[in-house]
């Protein structure tokens, strides 16, 4: 491991919005679970969660946005993490968090209801292993159990087969497709949806590469 690396491991410890739970702190259930708002945040304010955040550019980018809104942003990679928590702190944000942990254990970190959006942003699309794609029907059903009532579900990828996966997903599933388009950068008429951008969307969108995007809402069961 490199040096740099091990300073940024070290910086994490002392990061307040940072929460890098054990095993163990997660079962059954996380001290905040059910509690951001009023532990963290000090506040009631819809929250979105951004899985599979990497370096946090989309947490930090919609939390300066929207400051009338909490963000969330989880990741398994803690060098990745570095990066967003250092912008946060930069830019004196009081309404992000990061959590370095595994997107399979969100049920132990929200509660039922507890969050009202989520981002999937540029996950690995998974070729060879369904039940890790993270918009597999096992996940949906974690997501189903943190989401509030009418809780949307969002989706960047430059990968067409993760995208075309995804909308036989929520079309064989009859959740409720909100919008969708395969070259969200030709759409037209979304700024929100292209004024942020992650590193390697950048870097995509350099080489030629097309973004596609969706929005659902999950079906009543």
């Amino acid at each position: 491991m490199g040096k740099k690396k091990l300073v940024h491991f070290q910086e994490n410890l002392s990061f307040p919005h940072l929460f890098q739970p054990t095993y163990n702190d997660l079962h059954p259930g996380f001290s905040l679970r059910s509690k951001w708002h009023e532990r963290f945040f000090g506040n009631a304010q819809p929250l979105t969660v951004e899985l599979g955040c990497g370096k946090g550019e989309y947490t930090v980018g919609l939390a300066s946005r929207y400051p009338e809104r909490n963000f969330i942003g989880i990741d398994w990679k803690g060098a990745r993490l570095w990066r967003g928590c250092k912008s946060v702190e930069e830019q004196d944000l009081k309404n992000v968090a990061f959590i370095r942990s595994q997107v399979g254990h969100i049920e132990n970190i929200f509660a039922p209801g507890e969050v009202t959006e989520i981002w999937i942003t540029f996950p690995d699309p998974q070729v060879k292993k369904e039940r890790l794609r993270l918009t597999a029907p096992g996940f949906i059903d974690k997501y189903r159990n943190i989401l509030a009532p009418g809780g949307t579900i969002h989706l960047k990828t430059d990968d067409p087969f993760f995208y075309a996966y995804t909308l036989d997903v929520v079309r064989e599933n009859n959740h409720k497709l909100l919008w969708t388009t395969d070259d969200l950068y030709h759409a037209g008429g979304h700024e929100d949806l292209v004024s942020i951008q992650t590193f390697y969307e950048t870097r995509w969108l350099e080489m030629g590469k097309k973004i596609c995007y969706l929005k659902f809402q999950l079906s009543e069961i």
